[in-house]
This record gives C-alpha cells, structure tokens and sequence, in this order.
C-alpha cells in the first residue's frame, strides 16, 4: 500500500482520508466501518464523518445493502483525466520531431500550472542552443512564448488573477513587465493565434508559440519552437511559424477540435 507522507503542514483530516482510499485501492475490495476502523487505527465515530464526505464528493461509494465502501467514479474520472493528458503528449510528439527535423531548433510542449509555464515534453536536435527546460521545469508566463500563449487564451478573471498573484520579473531589457502593456500583448497574441518570445526570458533566445486546442474549445497545451537570435531571424521565425500553427492545428484537431 502507498505510504502517506507526514509532515507538521499536513491537514490531518486530509491525511486521514487519503490513508482511507489508500486502504481500499490496496485491498481492492469493499469494506465496512468496522474493517476500515481497524486497519485505520481511527476512531469509528471520526471514520464515519470522514466516509460520508468522501461519499458525498464521489470518491467513495457505499453499497446500500451491506453498507460497505469501495472507490468511487470521481476517482475514476480523475484518474482518466491524467490518462489523458498522457494521451494527449502522444499525439503531439510525431509533430514535435517533425518540427526538430524541419527546423533543427528546440521544441517544447508546456500547460498552464498554479500560474506557472509546465513544460510537460521536449524535443531538440544536436544543433539546439541548450535551454534548461526539461519535462516537469517550471518557468514564468509572462516573458516564454508558451506562456503568453496559455495565458492569453485564459478568461479575464483568470488573467487578473494570475498577473495580480505573481511577481512579473524583468529578466531581460525585452520583458513586459507592466499590466497594460502585458494585457496589450495578450490581446494581440488572441488575435493572430501564437506569439512570439522576442528575448524575453533569455538575452539571444527567441521563440515562436502557438496554442494547442482540446475538443471542448479549450487551449491545454501551447507548442513552440526555440532557438538563438543567431538563427531566428525574422524571415526564418515566420517561416517557422507556419510550420507550427500546421502542427497545432493537427494535434487541435486530433483532440476533436473543430472550429
């Protein structure tokens, strides 16, 4: 059975039911009051409120006959929701390496977190200038392209809230960093359908992003292409930005995208 990590910030009474779907995932079968009491070391009196709440939410359910608990559909779903998302970075990464092959440049794949770019896969050639951002790196929205990207085809609240919750550091004589002008950029970047990351977060980086769309209309991803001034001039950017709007589109419409 999966161990619960302790600690002195922990929530008891969320520690306590985490333990409870542990309990029940591991012995794969239902279980009553007593038997979860038992094997819980918790009190049947602090158990039941627990499981009526874990009923009530969906992450249990309890068979009206015998009053025994077993996982509910809300794990389920959960659980197909990161399914998913796994599903989601195999149908993008044939594009991903067909962008490295046309363009030697670096490629990344990211989704929005807790108000952070996640960068979630990434794809580059021998020739790529090295940028530290390896699956499961976090870097700010404001200045990467995939960032832009994700925030610009946020709702307004989210936007507000987001900008208003994290420090828009200036990393580069390039990065916007005042509201309005960042709420400029954004509309701009809804209006064309990518963005671009002129020297933002990195002095001689530049990047081209675009948005990524699900079957519900919603943007997960944002793909991008990156690579040094060096090689990204403006001619060679827009070129590459075809390419990737072709690519996110595929992928847009291989999620069930339609416009």
């Amino acid at each position: 059975m999966k161990e619960t990590i302790e600690g002195k910030n922990n929530i008891k009474s969320i520690v306590k039911a985490s333990k409870i779907i542990d309990v029940i995932a591991f012995e794969r079968s239902s279980l009553s009051l007593s038997e979860l009491s038992e094997r819980l070391g918790i009190a049947k009196s602090t158990l039941h409120g627990l499981l009526s709440t874990l009923v009530n939410i969906r992450y249990l359910e309890q068979d009206q006959n015998t009053g025994k608990y077993k996982l509910g559909v809300q794990l389920f779903e959960l659980g197909s929701q990161i399914a998913n998302t796994w599903n989601e970075k195999a149908i993008a990464k044939p594009y991903m390496e067909k962008l490295v092959e046309e363009t030697g440049e670096t490629i990344h794949l990211a989704m929005l977190s807790n108000g952070e770019v996640l960068y979630v896969d990434k794809q580059e050639a021998n020739s790529s200038i090295r940028i530290a951002t390896a699956p499961g790196a976090k870097l700010p929205l404001h200045c990467t392209g995939v960032g832009k990207v994700l925030l610009a085809f946020s709702n307004e609240k989210e936007i507000h809230n987001i900008l208003n919750s994290y420090e828009l550091t200036k990393y580069t004589e390039h990065t916007i960093i005042d509201e309005e002008g960042i709420k400029r950029e954004l509309n701009k970047i809804k209006t064309l359908g990518y963005a671009y990351d002129n020297q933002e977060f990195l002095d001689g980086l530049r990047c081209v992003a675009a948005p990524i769309f699900d079957h519900n209309h919603r943007v997960i991803f944002s793909l991008s292409i990156s690579g040094p001034l060096s090689r990204m001039k403006d001619e060679v950017i827009d070129h590459y930005r075809d390419l990737l709007l072709t690519a996110s589109q595929e992928i847009s419409r291989k999620l069930g995208y339609r416009k």
